[in-house]
């Protein structure tokens, strides 16, 4: 029988796999790269409709996280302020500052002010604030030195994995309920230091580390 295909066709076949094995390879490792990075907006400032320097609320005017994110110790959700939490200030202090006109604008008709998300997760991603907070999980671990930011940006990625990090081993991101809201809390220098303090809080919060790895803990 003729030989129907040159002794070169095997050679192409196999570069041809091998090829397509490397491009899916590089495939796969650029997306994972893009949803990690760049697709995250990490470090990227939000616009919002109304300018609002947390580092000028936070630091000068000394006002806490709770005061604006009321809910964040009681609910699944960190809450986002509400005009009237606007006006209780804005009412008194520059109130003919173009700047707030968007604020002022909302307490005359009534509509909220529509905030832009800053952290926006997966709907199949369930996450409780006040489990975190009320567990010694600090604001600044997920978001970063918002004290120290102009305008509110993702400090973190917060993938899966990067989640899974902390629940895995979460006696090193623990910090003493009352240091939760403090944006310039210093994890102690020494590892061994960390893990000591780390692991009394989870015996004095009750914290169940086996279930923190469990799928549903935040797949519901």
């Amino acid at each position: 029988m003729p030989q129907l295909y040159p002794p070169s066709a095997n050679t192409l076949v196999r570069w041809t796999l091998i090829g397509g094995g490397v491009f899916v390879v590089l495939l796969v490792t650029a997306m994972t790269y893009l949803a990690r990075t760049t697709n995250n907006r990490v470090g990227v400032p939000v616009a919002q409709p109304v300018d609002f320097p947390h580092n000028t609320h936070v630091v000068d005017v000394g006002l806490d996280c709770r005061y604006c994110h009321s809910t964040v110790e009681t609910s699944s959700t960190a809450s986002v302020p509400s005009t009237e939490t606007c006006m209780t200030c804005h009412s008194q202090i520059r109130t003919n500052t173009p700047q707030l006109q968007a604020v002022f604008e909302s307490w005359e008709s009534g509509q909220p002010i529509a905030w832009n998300r800053v952290h926006d997760l997966a709907d199949y991603v369930y996450f409780d604030h006040s489990v975190h907070v009320n567990n010694g999980v600090g604001c600044s671990s997920c978001h970063g030195r918002v004290d120290q930011m102009r305008t509110a940006f993702k400090a973190e990625a917060m993938t899966m994995g990067w989640c899974l990090e902390c629940h895995r081993d979460p006696a090193m991101q623990l910090r003493p309920r009352s240091e939760v809201f403090n944006m310039d809390y210093r994890f102690p220098s020494l590892p061994e230091v960390q893990r000591a303090i780390g692991e009394q809080l989870i015996e004095a919060y009750h914290i169940d580390t086996d279930r923190l790895i469990q799928c549903s803990t935040c797949h519901r």
